[in-house]
């Protein structure tokens, strides 16, 4: 399969994207995790364009090629707008992983009409209500991240999230293109997603996917909460960490597939 990259220009960045599968199909959207870029989804894209869809992964602003810029959460959803208003799609299927699934919920919450289906994997849970102490955590511990060593940071990072040494060697290389302000000022940004609505439930079809070793954030907590709460399965992926679809491919793309035909039909 052949990916056609392409750029256009919202709010003074240069947002790079890449697309691909036949062009009268569904189009699934795929947006990266914190920190890196589309590479992550260099395994999958093949799967789902053989499967009939038409794929698209970006760079979000502030990441990848799409620098130099500073990254801000409602600017990335205006970003995805814009991107699907370019290639005249009134509604996608939106794949994303980690901070890229906390952009998606803000999506289907502020514009639903341009959302047909969701897939999270490894994401936290918008909507929840945080406990005092995930609440103290998040005032905490981000701007502590400022007096960590940089370079600890990012390996720890990777270790966390993945467990085979080429991704791990991958996310730390993704990680290092960003300086070490980028990086803090990107988590704060993501949490800025984190809004407590207690009667909103995502009426759109949604699958929620989640590594059975993740550790990053309240995640492995918080999303067996989300499912329960919008009444959707939950896969729990054994022997997986944070990238679960980097850990447990195989895995991550049958469930992924068969979510996608059933959305399609």
């Amino acid at each position: 399969m052949e990916l056609t990259e392409n750029v256009f220009e919202r709010n003074g960045c240069k947002i790079h994207y890449w697309i691909g599968g036949k062009e009268d199909a569904p189009l699934v959207v795929f947006t990266h995790g914190a920190y890196i870029d589309h590479r992550e989804w260099n395994a999958t894209l093949p799967l789902v364009a053989g499967a009939g869809f038409r794929v698209l992964a970006w760079d979000l602003r502030g990441h990848g090629l799409s620098r130099p810029a500073i990254f801000k959460l409602a600017e990335a959803r205006f970003d995805l707008l814009a991107l699907l208003d370019t290639l005249a799609v009134e509604q996608a299927i939106l794949v994303g992983h980690s901070m890229g699934g906390n952009l998606q919920q803000e999506v289907v919450f502020h514009h639903p009409e341009r959302v047909k289906a969701l897939v999270m994997l490894g994401c936290t849970w918008n909507f929840q209500k945080l406990s005092r102490l995930d609440a103290f955590g998040l005032k905490v511990g981000i701007p502590m991240l400022g007096w960590y060593p940089y370079n600890t940071l990012i390996k720890q990072m990777a270790d966390v999230s993945a467990t085979k040494p080429a991704d791990r060697a991958y996310l730390r290389e993704a990680f290092s293109v960003l300086a070490k302000d980028e990086f803090v000022h990107i988590m704060a940004e993501a949490a800025l997603s984190l809004h407590y609505e207690p009667e909103y439930r995502i009426e759109k079809p949604l699958l929620l996917l989640v590594g059975d070793q993740d550790r990053t954030g309240n995640i492995r907590k918080a999303m067996p909460l989300w499912a329960k709460h919008d009444g959707v399965e939950l896969i729990v992926i054994p022997n997986a960490q944070h990238a679960a679809n980097f850990d447990q491919p195989e895995i991550f793309h049958q469930h992924l597939l068969e979510f996608l035909q059933r959305t399609a039909k």
